[in-house]
Formats: structure tokens, C-alpha cells, sequence
């Protein structure tokens, strides 16, 4: 049975009812000033804006010189070890909690801190993962205030109702989610070097442009790679999509049939396994069904992304499709993916790029033979397999960390 201010999960050890408090009233929140870009230099101590804070670290662009350093925190203060550092403009509620006693001071109004290093009442790190609870962020939403941009002020912020345990079970709190997020700090680095690696490989196991062969090759093949265009080797047509698409005679959720859209593709990185929306016999009239695998390629919002369905299913109008193709598909999503950036060549600067069947179909490559196709396919779609682990990993973990936000606080 579930009692007030006493947390659904617990720590061994811990048995006394937590008190509900204002920030204020338990640790000093302070604001900063704004400094003059004329007193800015390229390097020194970090001045820091909303934009520099991660809840891993700091990526400080601005700088000020140790002197105005000393100038502005003698008058204001500014963090030290162990203080916790929240935005308060723009995306509010990201956290940075001070490990070090490195020199930062942050730009007013645009980042305040809490000076958990002085208090006797209130450990950081808690307050850091008390920060990513929905209690708090609600708090914070409500709180906020104006209308383009959003700003979380230093009167709500010292108002903020926090319910805290004793300070040594906050310690431990704030430390297990320290240990936590460590982790998943550490697989998403893991993620992060595989994708850089496999970036690294498309690269030079592909053509650089004018060059018949790639810089990185299996020792078995030889010979150049063929010029051709992506139309003499695939016929390429466009999907459709029923209008007005909002009427719900084209959907039945009984259908086998799916409804392929630009938010699928982003989501599944591509690979489409699993479809939420089903087209009816009537909706299935009005586009292109693909019952098979195929190759695809998104020439709207995400443009230049390559797809492949494994499942039915219907293909909006944002797509070109890949039929009879005299290729592997696995090796051509990968060149695809490659090319991703390069078709912004169709666009103008600043400008959404704009693609078309004849744009596609027109593009030229070179190609190898079909056995040197799939064992490059081979190759990266075992990169693609273990980095598709990784994510699946790192979300796990990120989901029981939100388990453990949402019983561990009160």
C-alpha cells in the first residue's frame, strides 16, 4: 500500500517520510549577470548560455578573461564543485552538475544554480535526477513564462516544491543514478563509434567521385566498377497517396495492408518491419502496394533516406520506389546512404532540397559485379546488426532509468 511522501522503491536501509520544501528554502538558487560581447575573447574561462549545457558536460563557445572573470563573480558569485547548474531560457530544465573546480560563469537569465556544494539540506546529484522526474517537470512547464521563447525565472525556481528524504539518503540516491547514467553514458559512446565507424566504410568502400574503384576493397575482387545510372539499372516510380488523406475510408485496422510514412522511416532508421496505420481495400486502390521487399527512397521531408519494407504495405507519394532492380538492394541502400548528403547538390543554399524521379533516375554510379554487391551487402548489414543491438540496449537502459524515476521519488 502506497503512503504520502514515502517512495514506491526504496533504498535498504530507509524508513522515515520524506518532507515536502521550496528550493529556496533548502539551498541558495542564484542568477548571474549579462556580460558585454565587447568583453569576449577565443579563449579562457567559459561564459556559458543555455545552448552550452548537456546533462553530460559542457561545450562552452564563448570565453571570458580571468580578470572580468573575477570582476563579475566577485559581485554575483558563480558555481563551484558541486553545485547544479539548470538552463532557464529556451529548453529549460537541462542540468549540469559540477564535478570540478574549474572556472564557468553563466550567462544571467539564461542559466541559474543551485548552490547545493554549501547546503547541509540538499545533495545535487538528487537534485540533478529530481530535475528529470515528471513531478518537476510539470512544475517547471507551469511555472515558465512567455510566449515564443520560454523562460523559467528566479522566483519560481526558488519556489520549486521539492520532497526530499534526510541529506545521506539523497547521497546515495543521487549516486545510484550517477552509476546509471554512467552507463549509459558508456553505450551511448559505444553507439555513437560503431555508427562513426560504419560512416567511415561507406566511405571508402564506395567510389570517391571521378574513381572506378573504391579505397578499401575485398582482396578477391578486381577490375574497375562499371558506370551506369541508377535508371538503366532500376525502373523507378513514384508512390501515391489517397486524398483527401485524412478520410478515414481509406484505413482499416484490420487489414494486412500498411501505410507507409515519412514518421515510420525515421523512426525504424529505415527498415521497415512494423506499420501502425492499415490501408483499407479502398485506400490500397488509390497508391502502389508492394507486397515484397523493396527498395525505396523518401524525396520529402527526410529526403534522400533509403527504405526497405519488410512487410505489405502501401507507399505514399513522399517516396520514389525501386522496381525490377538489377542490383542488390542491400548494397544499394547502403550507396544510397552514402549519396544521403549528396543530393543536396539539387538544392539551393539554406533551401529544402527538392528531388524527383528524373533527378534519381538520372544520377550515375558505379557498380560491381553481383557477388562483390553482396559481399559488401554482407559486411555492412552486420555493422547495421550490431548497432541496431546497441540501440536496442540503450533504450532498455534509458526506459529503467524512467522506471526508477518514477518510484524512487516522491
Amino acid at each position: 500500500m502506497l503512503r504520502n511522501n514515502y517512495p514506491e522503491i526504496r533504498l535498504s536501509g530507509y524508513d522515515t517520510e520524506w518532507s515536502l520544501k521550496k528550493l529556496g528554502d533548502i539551498t541558495d538558487v542564484k542568477d548571474s549577470s549579462r556580460i558585454s560581447n565587447t568583453l569576449w575573447i577565443s579563449n579562457g574561462v567559459p561564459y556559458l548560455r543555455s545552448s552550452d549545457l548537456s546533462n553530460d558536460n559542457i561545450k562552452g563557445e564563448l570565453f571570458l578573461s580571468k580578470r572580468t572573470y573575477q570582476e563579475y563573480s566577485t559581485k554575483t558569485g558563480a558555481p563551484s564543485r558541486g553545485d547544479l547548474l539548470f538552463t532557464s531560457g529556451g529548453k529549460i530544465g537541462v542540468t549540469y552538475y559540477k564535478e570540478d573546480d574549474s572556472d564557468v560563469y553563466v550567462q544571467g537569465g539564461s542559466i541559474l544554480y543551485a548552490k547545493t556544494s554549501e547546503s547541509e539540506h540538499l545533495d545535487g546529484r538528487f537534485l540533478k535526477s529530481y530535475f528529470d522526474t515528471s513531478i518537476l517537470k510539470k512544475y517547471i512547464e507551469n511555472a515558465s513564462t512567455g510566449l515564443t521563447i520560454k523562460h523559467f525565472t528566479l522566483k519560481p525556481a526558488k519556489d520549486t516544491p521539492i520532497t526530499i528524504p534526510d541529506l545521506e539518503e539523497q547521497i546515495k540516491i543521487g549516486l545510484f543514478f550517477k552509476k546509471l547514467d554512467d552507463v549509459i553514458s558508456l553505450h551511448q559512446k559505444e553507439l555513437d563509434a560503431f555508427k562513426q565507424t560504419k560512416k567511415g566504410f561507406l566511405h571508402k568502400m564506395f567510389p570517391k567521385d571521378e574513381e572506378t574503384i573504391p579505397e578499401i576493397r575485398f582482396p578477391e575482387f578486381k577490375g574497375d566498377w562499371k558506370l551506369t545510372t541508377l535508371g538503366e539499372i532500376a525502373e523507378i516510380v513514384r508512390g501515391a497517396s489517397p486524398r483527401p488523406i485524412q478520410n478515414p475510408k481509406w484505413f482499416d485496422d484490420t487489414s494486412e495492408v500498411g501505410w507507409l510514412r515519412i514518421a515510420d522511416v525515421t523512426e525504424q532508421n529505415g527498415r521497415i518491419h512494423r506499420l501502425e496505420q492499415r490501408l483499407s481495400v479502398d485506400g490500397q486502390s488509390k497508391t502502389r502496394v508492394l507486397t515484397k521487399p523493396h527498395l525505396m527512397l523518401s524525396i520529402a521531408a527526410t529526403v534522400g533516406k533509403p527504405v526497405i519494407n519488410y512487410v505489405s504495405t502501401g507507399v505514399h507519394d513522399g517516396f520514389l520506389i525501386f522496381k525490377n532492380p538489377q542490383f542488390d538492394i542491400e548494397f544499394m541502400f547502403q550507396w544510397l546512404e552514402m549519396f544521403r548528403l549528396k543530393w543536396s547538390k539539387y538544392g539551393q543554399p539554406g533551401s529544402q532540397v527538392n528531388l524527383n524521379s528524373e533527378l534519381v533516375r538520372n544520377q550515375i554510379l558505379y557498380l560491381p559485379d553481383i557477388k562483390e554487391q553482396i559481399k559488401i551487402s554482407r559486411f555492412f548489414e552486420q555493422i547495421d546488426q550490431v548497432i541496431s543491438l546497441k540501440e536496442k540496449e540503450l533504450e532498455v537502459l534509458k526506459k529503467t532509468r524512467q522506471g526508477f524515476l518514477q518510484k524512487m521519488f516522491v
